[in-house]
């Protein structure tokens, strides 16, 4: 067979699929983090356009792709599924690996899968700027990339141990017209806040949340809005077609999974992967779906299921999920953008029902990981990708002792090219593992004490 399944461009996804409506158990609400009380549309509008909220709160099993979002699509989806032979060769397991290649979008990720809808639907509703945050970077440029198709001005504050570990990515983000700034600032009342306590502060994914939603709400002389990346319903509905092009490649070679993987930090690239094969497990198929983190932020594996902010002062909707709580500050490793106090509500949900099987991994074995499919594949992925490709390797191993056959599909979420200060630091030896001390779980837990409880 051909190492790489191309799928034909006019058999590219045209809906997403919102796998809201297929859940075995449905899903609580998200909060009024001032009443407490389920969050409705008109909670949400000064901070998302209609259109998204719409789809946020939809249980509409399909949901039509417009045609100017295909368009931008088209510049490089579909993705290629390609058959990772020569990392099979290494593993020496019987297993089929085949991985779906998201690095060879323009940013380099999948993160434009819901960057250019986003940005489409804002620019519909009459919206000229947007804020957002980003972690390791992939977000901030496909935001970034997006708006520059749209002709809308794009504010990006970056958690700030990666503006300064990562410089070429806010580069990219400055060459697509953004403006990106290191969180936290001196220029909201949520970073000041926080500066105000640590002036030293690295910075936080839930820190940099609160300061684009501020600026976004705040914004009174050009209509603005807030994207998120990851997290909400709309922007895992968004990724979707991600999956939904895997399972049509592989029905090109007549082959099906019997794992699906994908690194998870807030569950975008995870359950745009992973969703329509959760749909088939849902419907009786026997699958594993394995969402893999980082040991030193480790939300799914040892964080409790509870209501929580989304991000660090306060200002979201409270959302049902597994958290580390909303003023959890994950140390400075390079985890890439898996830095995140809690995973998707919907992921979450998954979990909760046994759909989902979550597990961690420390620095050095994704690392080592990563450098073995760089000398197999060819490729350098991302820090977070590497957090999938060590499950491929325990997997294989785990198959190997069984004497059982399995194919794996995994989800190359990222290319590293720009994340080489990384390796840099694991092949000097200046990385090491860390594991998050239980103290710290107790402590940031703490935040949630008095909060609504999940049913």
């Amino acid at each position: 067979m051909d190492r790489k399944i191309i799928l034909p461009e006019d058999q590219m996804p045209r809906q997403w699929y919102n796998i809201a409506a297929d859940l075995p158990n449905g899903m609580q609400p998200p909060l009024h983090p001032g009443t407490m009380q389920p969050a409705g549309p008109e909670d949400l509008a000064p901070i998302f356009p209609m259109p998204l909220i719409e789809q946020e709160v939809s249980q509409e099993r399909w949901i039509d792709i417009p045609e100017p979002v295909l368009d931008v699509y088209r510049i490089w989806r579909p993705t290629p599924l390609v058959r990772a032979t020569n990392f099979e060769k290494f593993l020496d397991a019987p297993v089929k690996i085949y991985y779906k290649n998201e690095g060879v979008s323009p940013p380099g990720s999948h993160k434009p899968n819901t960057a250019v809808a986003q940005a489409y639907y804002n620019k519909e509703f009459g919206i000229k700027r947007l804020c957002t945050e980003t972690g390791a970077g992939q977000w901030g440029s496909a935001l970034a990339f997006a708006c520059s198709f749209f002709g809308i001005e794009c504010k990006v504050y970056m958690v700030r141990i990666s503006f300064e570990q990562k410089p070429y990515r806010r580069l990219m983000m400055m060459v697509w017209g953004a403006n990106c700034v290191a969180s936290p600032t001196d220029t909201t009342e949520s970073g000041r806040s926080i500066l105000a306590l640590n002036p030293d502060s690295p910075g936080s994914l839930g820190i940099a949340i609160s300061e684009a939603v501020e600026a976004a709400v705040a914004s009174e002389d050009v209509p603005t809005r807030y994207c998120l990346g990851s997290v909400l319903n709309h922007v895992l509905l968004h990724q979707t077609i991600v999956g939904q092009e895997a399972k049509k490649q592989l029905e090109m070679v007549g082959d099906y999974p019997d794992v699906v993987i994908g690194c998870a930090g807030g569950g975008s690239n995870f359950a745009g992967l992973a969703f329509p094969f959760a749909q088939d497990k849902i419907a009786g198929k026997e699958i594993q779906i394995i969402g893999a983190e980082p040991t030193s932020c480790p939300t799914m594996t040892r964080g409790p299921f509870a209501y929580d902010f989304g991000d660090t002062v306060q200002k979201t909707p409270l959302l049902p999920m597994y958290t580390l709580g909303h003023d959890f500050v994950p140390p400075p490793i390079h985890a890439g953008g898996l830095r995140y106090h809690g995973m998707a509500p919907l992921v979450s949900q998954l979990v909760r029902d046994g759909i989902i099987e979550p597990r961690s991994y420390n620095n050095l074995e994704t690392f080592e990981a990563g450098v073995n499919w760089a000398k197999t594949e060819g490729h350098i992925s991302a820090p977070e990708t590497n957090h999938a490709l060590s499950a491929v390797v325990e997997v294989a191993r785990q198959a190997k002792e069984e004497g059982k056959e399995k194919t794996i599909l995994v989800n190359w979420s990222g290319h590293g090219i720009i994340d080489l200060t990384a390796y840099d630091a694991y092949l000097s030896g200046k990385l090491s593992n860390y594991a998050l001390p239980e103290e710290e779980i107790e402590r940031a837990l703490k935040a949630i004490e008095g909060l609504p409880k999940p049913q």
